[in-house]
């Protein structure tokens, strides 16, 4: 982890740079930058500035949906869907009843296929990024990592231990996961949110397939090229996106997240700072 701290480094001192000199260069001895993260904190006499060096890919029309497929939906044993389940250009959705559905269910209608479009779109956002990207490959399994760009060259699993994503105070931090095959995460497995980390704000953008084990807790938006598996009993706080294949649920709790939108590059956030005794 220690050359992804000097990537978010380099990046957050070269977004401080440009931040010094379009204010001026009178007193930057006060606006020196300390980093955290993806963030770079810029501190003037009165307020902390906080700017986003990362911005989330834009979901359009499939942000309202928590399970999206191209060729079939199916749900063994009784899942919870919270929030549209879409099928384009498919027509198979099958197990509900006894499954539910808390949204509107989206079958080969114009709704479905715009989602599908701007799901193609998102996808190949968070597949092209590629600025500050800090190197990931193997199991994540134990790690505790800070909001930004991560690349796999191949997959990428949650096995042996459980994931951290500390966005260290920032609701709005994101963390984009770019891999090229496959993700899996192993029975029971978790994603643990930290710091404010906001499952709205995380992608995993997977070249393949992507599974889900039993009993697992996942939090964040899986975008998968092929298709999407959810094993016995596991839940889902984020959104199963899947462009080419099928979405295949078991007994599983789908929720789809609050809208949680990242601050701009540029748009500072203001900050108090709290003052020194």
């Amino acid at each position: 982890m220690k050359n992804g701290i000097r990537n978010f480094a380099v990046l957050s001192l070269a977004v401080a740079l440009a931040m010094t000199a379009a204010f001026g260069a009178s007193s930057a001895a006060n606006r020196f930058p300390t980093t955290r993260g993806s963030k770079t904190t810029v501190k003037g006499s009165s307020a902390t500035m906080v700017v986003s060096a990362l911005t989330a890919p834009n979901l359009g029309a499939a942000g309202t949906f928590a399970v999206l497929a191209a060729s079939t939906v199916t749900a063994a044993g009784a899942s919870v869907i919270t929030g549209n389940l879409g099928l384009s250009p498919g027509i198979s959705v099958t197990g509900f009843p006894p499954s539910i559905l808390v949204g509107t269910l989206h079958i080969t209608d114009p709704t479905a296929a715009q989602a599908q479009l701007d799901l193609t779109a998102a996808y190949n956002d968070a597949a092209g990024r590629t600025l500050g990207a800090i190197g990931l490959a193997g199991n994540l399994g134990g790690l505790t990592l800070a909001p930004g760009l991560y690349k796999s060259t191949s997959s990428l699993e949650i096995s042996s231990g459980d994931l951290t994503l500390d966005a260290q105070g920032d609701a709005n931090a994101v963390y984009i996961f770019e891999m090229a095959s496959t993700l899996v995460t192993t029975t029971g497995r978790k994603v643990i949110l930290a710091g404010g980390a906001q499952a709205a704000n995380i992608y995993w953008q997977v070249g393949s397939s992507a599974t889900v084990g039993v009993s697992s807790v996942f939090k964040g938006n899986i975008l998968a090229l092929a298709s999407i598996t959810a094993a016995t009993g596991a839940s889902i706080e984020g959104r199963l996106l899947a462009r080419t294949a099928a979405v295949t649920l078991d007994g599983n709790a789908v929720v789809r997240p609050s809208a949680a939108v990242a601050a701009q590059p540029g748009t500072p956030r203001l900050r108090p700072t709290p003052r020194r005794s």
